[in-house]
């Protein structure tokens, strides 16, 4: 078999684009012809996978070059080479058929292939009767690309891939490898140039950082006992459950005591007890895929796919969620699918172009993270992120994503001037690509896993967020409202004396409450970057401000929307987040915080336990205002009410003066028991209440407002006065 005139060079020196062309086997007029590159081999001798010898091939160069004929059809070979006194055994990889077919190329053509992290990345597989290691990567403008890695000496000479023309996939079965083997891509772009290593997009596993190499991982192989979790949430309407959500730093909750991050498993034998023992019904995280950059916190990913190593193998996280499902408890994670970081070793520039951002950087370069946008309107793009919300919902039975960033996705002139965005072809500002991946994204993972659901960042006035997607909406389960948090943090942090003229920072989210299905979000944005804790931002001495956090959780956890608040806030932790240190837990010792943190727990029971307070919302049919308008007092009442449900009435007094009698509308008459308290003394509150409970009559009932405090009374229908 004679190859192209200076193929063989090109070969040799590790430029030539096709080399199952030139190595393998091929049939040919005298039988089947054998050519391979064995580097430092003396003699080589050609066997079947089953040992059968087929025969010797000649060395034609002395830089590993063999070639000759072999008994029987063309078949995959295992070489017997020799140096000296050396001896080594090594299976051919181009002797081996593609592993992928035209399906996979027609569907990735079309940007329809849900099944993408099946067939992209490094895959544990068995194929033409060898076992090892199929690696697949998109990159449609290299003019080469090799895998390279810690079984080759990172030598982007030895193995080169095989080029499926029509998808721009390169792909190569490398036989008798197995799992925890380092390696990277070598690609050099169209035009000649030589590009830094490149870890895989696809990666199931990476090394810890500081090291960027991504990791072969064989399949999962946790017996999952979550089937009662999953089939309860596939047949809830979670609009109509309680959720309340913890979210969490992975790295910074609690350390080891050599001040390290605690594995999967460490962590699940400490958080799942603590996130039960408090009521809540979800852990959200902040991004746990692999990220170099501690100080990002995980929203600068460089590898979508796989859990970080700072906490263990990915089995470890499998079993964290296992056992969180298996607690009654959901797991959420942060999703980035808005933009990623410039590191050489990442998405950027992947192939020598703009492969998965866009060039111009009016469109892909993020001005405040220094970032670069993805294409969301590339079909090949749009399928990596969709397929990455469906890995994590299959792979690791997460039961929802939220999505970070929506509103820089939404908006092409998000954080620029004039001049530095391009309008969409309407002359608008909307991203119009990104709106459609969104819907896309949703659309998949709520076809695909019942009982998973989206939340979105979102802090716009962008209609239908949480909408059908097929009513034009984007699809979500719930965005975060954001409006709540800016108007009751700015509230709670003025002094009492100027409340009144501010009362409308409470009354005015009532107003879109139920335009949306909404998450109320306390996050880990509103305690770093100087912003202090969330106690710290409450107004008043050290008593009031405690007072003040106690009132405000209270009246969040009565408010309509489900709950979210960020770890350590629950125990009023006073130093501001760092992702460097573990949460001050030596705080609970003291009286104050660890009667917020008993607040919080109780709190989270009776919303749990009372329908009134979860059932409807995120529908108007589930509030009503009782008083609005006392601003003088600074004193808020609302019905909660469910269906079937007995109601409960919020009432909020915002001053540090007690007020009794207070005349308060109750809507039936009769015994409304007094069923939470902030100020009570088990809550290091002043402990003064209402006795157990007040009787309405003629509408109205007389009550005992304690201090910069929220109570709660639940009417009780048996005991109707008269």
């Amino acid at each position: 078999m004679k190859p192209p005139p200076g193929a063989i060079e090109a070969l040799l020196a590790g430029r030539h684009n096709d080399p199952f062309a030139l190595l393998g086997t091929h049939a040919g007029p005298k039988g089947t012809f054998a050519r391979a590159l064995v580097p430092g081999a003396e003699t080589l001798k050609a066997h079947s996978l089953s040992g059968e010898l087929l025969g010797t091939l000649d060395r034609v160069d002395a830089r590993g070059l063999f070639e000759g004929l072999i008994d029987g059809d063309p078949q995959p070979l295992r070489y017997h080479a020799r140096a000296g006194q050396a001896e080594w055994s090594v299976t051919d990889p181009y002797t081996f058929g593609p592993v992928l077919g035209p399906v996979d190329d027609l569907l990735m053509a079309e940007g329809t292939h849900f099944r993408l992290h099946d067939k992209l990345g490094a895959h544990l597989i068995d194929h033409e009767g060898a076992s090892g290691v199929h690696f697949a990567v998109w990159a449609p403008n290299a003019e080469r690309v090799s895998v390279v890695g810690d079984f080759n000496d990172w030598d982007g000479k030895r193995h080169l891939m095989r080029r499926r023309t029509d998808v721009g996939v390169w792909e190569i079965f490398i036989p008798d490898l197995g799992a925890g083997r380092h390696y990277k891509f070598e690609i050099i772009g169209p035009q000649g140039q030589l590009q830094p290593l490149k870890a895989d997009p696809y990666a199931f596993a990476s090394e810890l950082r500081p090291h960027t190499a991504s990791v072969t991982a064989a399949p999962l192989n946790h017996e999952w006992g979550d089937g009662e979790h999953r089939a309860h949430w596939a047949k809830v309407d979670p609009r109509r459950v309680p959720i309340s959500i913890y979210e969490v730093h992975a790295g910074s909750w609690e350390r080891d005591e050599a001040g390290w991050f605690f594995t999967w498993d460490a962590l699940a034998d400490r958080l799942i007890p603590y996130v039960a023992e408090m009521g809540f019904t979800h852990i959200e995280f902040l991004p746990i895929s692999e990220h170099p950059y501690d100080p990002s916190w995980g929203y600068q990913t460089t590898g979508l796919y796989a859990p970080s190593a700072r906490f263990g193998d990915i089995e470890g996280f499998a079993r964290f969620v296992d056992g969180a499902h298996r607690a009654g408890i959901g797991v959420l994670l942060d999703w980035v699918p808005a933009h990623f970081p410039t590191d050489a070793h990442g998405l950027a520039r992947f192939d020598g172009t703009a492969l998965y951002e866009h060039d111009d950087p009016r469109l892909g370069y993020h001005p405040d993270w220094n970032t670069a946008i993805y294409n969301f309107g590339r079909r090949e793009v749009s399928a990596f992120l969709v397929n990455n919300a469906l890995f994590w919902a299959e792979r690791y039975h997460v039961d929802g994503l939220r999505v970070d960033a929506v509103a820089s996705m939404l908006y092409r002139d998000y954080s620029r001037k004039a001049g530095e965005w391009i309008p969409n072809p309407e002359g608008g500002r909307e991203n119009w690509e990104a709106a459609s991946f969104l819907q896309s994204m949703n659309r998949a993972v709520y076809g695909a896993h019942p009982g998973f659901f989206t939340v979105a960042e979102e802090s716009t006035a962008w209609p239908g967020v949480t909408h059908p997607a097929h009513d034009g909406g984007l699809g979500f389960g719930f965005k975060w409202n954001m409006g709540f948090m800016h108007d009751t943090l700015k509230y709670m942090a003025r002094e009492p004396v100027h409340r009144p003229h501010h009362h409308n920072d409470i009354t005015f989210g009532l107003v879109y409450a139920f335009s949306e299905n909404y998450v109320l979000p306390l996050s880990h944005d509103e305690v770093v970057h100087g912003k202090g804790s969330l106690l710290t931002k409450m107004s008043g001495d050290d008593w009031q401000q405690f007072a003040n956090l106690r009132a405000f959780y209270a009246l969040m956890w009565g408010y309509p929307g489900k709950k979210l608040l960020f770890m350590g806030q629950e125990f009023a932790q006073r130093r501001e987040w760092s992702e460097d240190r573990a949460l001050d837990w030596e705080l609970c010792h003291s009286t104050a915080h660890e009667g917020v943190r008993k607040l919080v727990r109780d709190l989270n029971r009776l919303y749990r336990e009372k329908p009134a307070l979860h059932a409807r919302d995120c529908e108007p049919e589930g509030f009503e205002w009782l008083v609005a308008d006392d601003a003088e007092n600074s004193v808020f009442v609302w019905l909660r009410k469910a269906p079937g449900a007995r109601p409960i009435a919020v009432v909020c007094n915002m001053t540090p003066v007690a007020r009794a009698p207070y005349r308060l509308p109750l809507p039936h008459a009769g015994l409304w028991r007094e069923i939470l308290n902030s100020d009570a003394h088990d809550y290091w509150g002043s402990g003064l209440g209402n006795l157990g409970g007040v009787v309405a009559a003629d509408g109205f009932a007389m009550v005992t407002l304690p201090p910069l405090a929220t109570i709660m009374f639940e009417y009780e229908e048996q005991q109707i006065a008269g």
